[in-house]
């Protein structure tokens, strides 16, 4: 969700992105909702009449490319060329949406068999339209992971998740949306640029990592040849430990904002007057619609979660069903998945993820890794497990046995 407490800042000056050392460092972050718009401004790219064209969805399959462009206005590493692209998916319910995304490839010529590809999934960028990522100079992860992964000769075919840059409400954290749009953006991506190999793999962070579990499980049973496994670093697991752990946690309001969010979009029969006490209820609007990440942390920082949740909040129908749809570890993974935690992370509590990776163990996994690193936050996380990532992702390529964490039964 790039983080809580060690968040990518974007300098409004150069926006420039460096890591934050803490929320708690109230200086480091933006002090009212005007400063946190100036800094998002400073990354934004304008939305072009690509993301509103009107697009028929009424037949066709999901993984259909719709439109794609070549675009030159991102931060690249030196050589690389990005494309955006359009194409259909699916909601959590079945439906078809229109969703975007983007399409970077290394430079110089592809390998033999095309450049191996990486699917991205990102963490939480906000849930208004102009918080899609390709609608960012720096694509919201370029020096959070993505410049890494092309420099070291990976295609990235990233979703923006519907509802961010197309129209539509965005099912914030909704592992069967999000999964969906992980999966087919890469035959889209395909259609796109004929340069993408046949192979690739799925990392996710935070959000995103949610999202690339689900793609795991997801891929047990669909036998795509071409799927190699899955990385999920720092995933919103067990949302409600998450929601609880959050609601601990001074100055990360605005995610218990973009989840009540969410789980309207997901269910609309769930009223958010339901969760959202008035005083939250105030900032919500602004907060769904006229910001992003930084916007929503400067809207809320103020307010603690007893302000914000009105008691009895989680024991709500439409509030239990989404924790249920969005359980991981209940399923076995046939595939290989790499998980990475933080063992400093504010924002995802470590022991969730234990616990989900032993209820996958328990559940029939065998050939889940998991790698914890010391001390460190959310993002600091992502950041410093990049080579592990790498290392893992070049042996799934390259057919090596992947590696085992779960009991032998």
């Amino acid at each position: 969700m790039p983080g809580v407490l060690d968040s990518l800042m974007r300098s409004v000056a150069t926006a420039a992105i460096a890591l934050a050392p803490s929320v708690g460092l109230a200086e480091d972050m933006p002090k009212t909702p005007d400063e946190a718009r100036r800094i998002e401004q400073a990354d934004a790219l304008p939305a072009p009449a690509f993301y509103t064209r009107p697009r028929s969805l009424a037949r066709g399959r999901p993984g259909e490319l719709l439109a794609a462009e070549n675009f030159a206005g991102y931060d690249l590493p030196r050589g690389a060329s990005a494309m955006r692209i359009l194409y259909r998916s699916r909601d959590a319910d079945g439906r078809d949406v229109l969703t975007s995304g983007f399409v970077v490839a290394p430079s110089g010529a592809p390998p033999a068999g095309g450049w191996p590809v990486i699917a991205f999934a990102h963490g939480t960028s906000g849930v208004g339209r102009a918080c899609a990522p390709s609608l960012m100079k720096d694509l919201y992860y370029g020096e959070l992971g993505l410049n890494a992964m092309v420099n070291a000769g990976f295609a990235v075919v990233a979703t923006d998740y519907h509802g961010l840059g197309t129209p539509g409400p965005h099912q914030y954290v909704n592992k069967a949306a999000q999964l969906e749009d992980v999966i087919f953006s890469v035959p889209a991506a395909r259609a796109a640029l004929p340069a993408l190999g046949s192979r690739w793999v799925a990392v996710g962070h935070s959000q995103g990592g949610l999202a690339a579990w689900g793609v795991a499980e997801a891929e047990s049973g669909r036998h795509d040849p071409g799927y190699l496994g899955a990385v999920s670093v720092a995933g919103a697991v067990q949302l409600e430990d998450l929601l609880t752990h959050l609601g601990e946690t001074p100055g990360v309001g605005f995610y218990l904002a973009f989840m009540a969010y969410g789980i309207h979009a997901s269910y609309p029969a769930f009223a958010v007057t339901d969760m959202l006490t008035p005083v939250a209820m105030r900032r919500y609007a602004a907060a769904a619609n006229d910001g992003c990440w930084y916007h929503g942390y400067a809207l809320y920082a103020d307010l603690t979660s007893k302000a914000m949740l009105k008691p009895g909040w989680n024991r709500n129908v439409w509030v239990q069903k989404y924790f249920k749809t969005n359980e991981l570890g209940d399923k076995a993974v046939r595939g290989p998945l790499l998980v990475i935690a933080g063992e400093g992370d504010v924002t995802v509590p470590i022991a969730s993820l234990r616990q989900t990776v032993a209820r996958a163990c328990a559940a029939g996994s065998a050939s889940l890794r998991f790698s914890s690193y010391p001390g460190l936050d959310h993002d600091e996380t992502m950041l410093n497990s990049v080579p592990e990532q790498l290392a893992w992702i070049r042996d799934r390529f390259a057919g090596i046995a992947p590696p085992n964490d779960c009991p032998v039964n």
